[in-house]
């Protein structure tokens, strides 16, 4: 018994409401799906009224923005089945078994990771940067290698969990800004020591930005996790910078930074956006907020 569960603001993802129904309806078990409205703006409130008239399916509408975490503790709170499936907005099914993958593995695991993926083409030449981050990314996001950490590898996009669990633990609604919810979610669960099996059930991530966009919403990231490093202590960006610290480098890397943080971010900006410019644009500005 399944409970299919999408926040989303200001986003059409009729498709794939649509889908999760059809597939849905062939599971043999009873499933619904919950689709929660948070801060929509009410001229795009219409976009996911498929929600409203298929069988099973109930939309959720907040007239204000109650954040990434709360959205998320809110759709868990109505859910009436003891299985969870989280998926967000921009998320396209392209696997006929999608659903039924989750139900099979969540036979045996409290916690299961679906994965993320990205088109072979970029959709639209205004997102280098995110698009060219991304794709990096996707080389190590098969489940092969996401299992060797799998903690470290745990995200909100697309993951299954048993909701006697995920109330025991829910998203820290602390955190007001863009970014690190989900991180904050996996080492949770590592403290635990719940077992998250990762599988090859992907959904292909759509909703890329822009770049103006994505770097300040990268920028709100770093921001949030200036705020939270205490509780997190451990990322590829937290381990640079000690590093830099204890190397006592950390002044020269900041001088370089600050004479360039233009440059870079000019680079970043434009049309050949560089992914080693971006780390180290990421790593200044984390840096330059840094209480240590």
């Amino acid at each position: 018994m399944l409970s299919i569960l999408i926040p989303v603001k200001n986003f059409d993802c009729s498709r794939l409401i649509t889908e999760l129904h059809r597939q849905g309806e062939v599971l043999g078990f009873p499933y619904e799906i919950l689709v929660a409205e948070d801060g929509t703006e009410s001229t795009l409130l219409h976009l996911n009224e498929k929600a409203d008239t298929l069988p099973r399916c109930r939309r959720i509408v907040k007239k204000s923005n109650i954040g990434r975490a709360g959205i998320r503790n809110l759709l868990a709170a109505e859910a009436q089945y003891p299985y969870l499936i989280f998926i967000d907005c921009d998320a396209v099914v392209e696997k006929n078994d999608f659903l039924a993958t989750y139900a099979t593995a969540m036979q045996s695991h409290e916690v299961v990771c679906g994965g993320l993926y990205h088109a072979e083409t970029i959709p639209n030449a205004l997102c280098t940067l995110r698009y060219r981050y991304e794709k990096e990314a996707d080389r190590t996001r098969d489940a092969k290698t996401r299992n060797k950490a799998p903690y470290d590898r745990f995200t909100s996009f697309n993951f299954a969990i048993e909701k006697k669990l995920f109330n025991s633990i829910l998203f820290d609604t602390s955190i007001t800004r863009y970014g690190y919810e989900d991180v904050l979610f996996g080492k949770e669960l590592e403290k635990r020591r719940i077992n998250i099996l990762h599988i090859e059930n992907r959904l292909l991530h759509s909703g890329l930005e822009e770049n103006a966009t994505f770097l300040s919403k990268t920028e709100q990231a770093l921001r949030t996790l200036a705020e939270i490093e205490d509780k997190i202590n451990r990322t590829p960006l937290l381990d640079t910078a000690k590093r830099l610290e204890k190397l006592h480098l950390k002044w020269l890397f900041m001088t370089y930074w600050k004479l360039n943080r233009k440059r870079l971010k000019k680079n970043l900006l434009g049309e050949s956006p560089s992914l080693t410019k971006f780390s180290i644009y990421k790593l200044g500005y984390y840096i330059s907020l840094s209480r240590h």
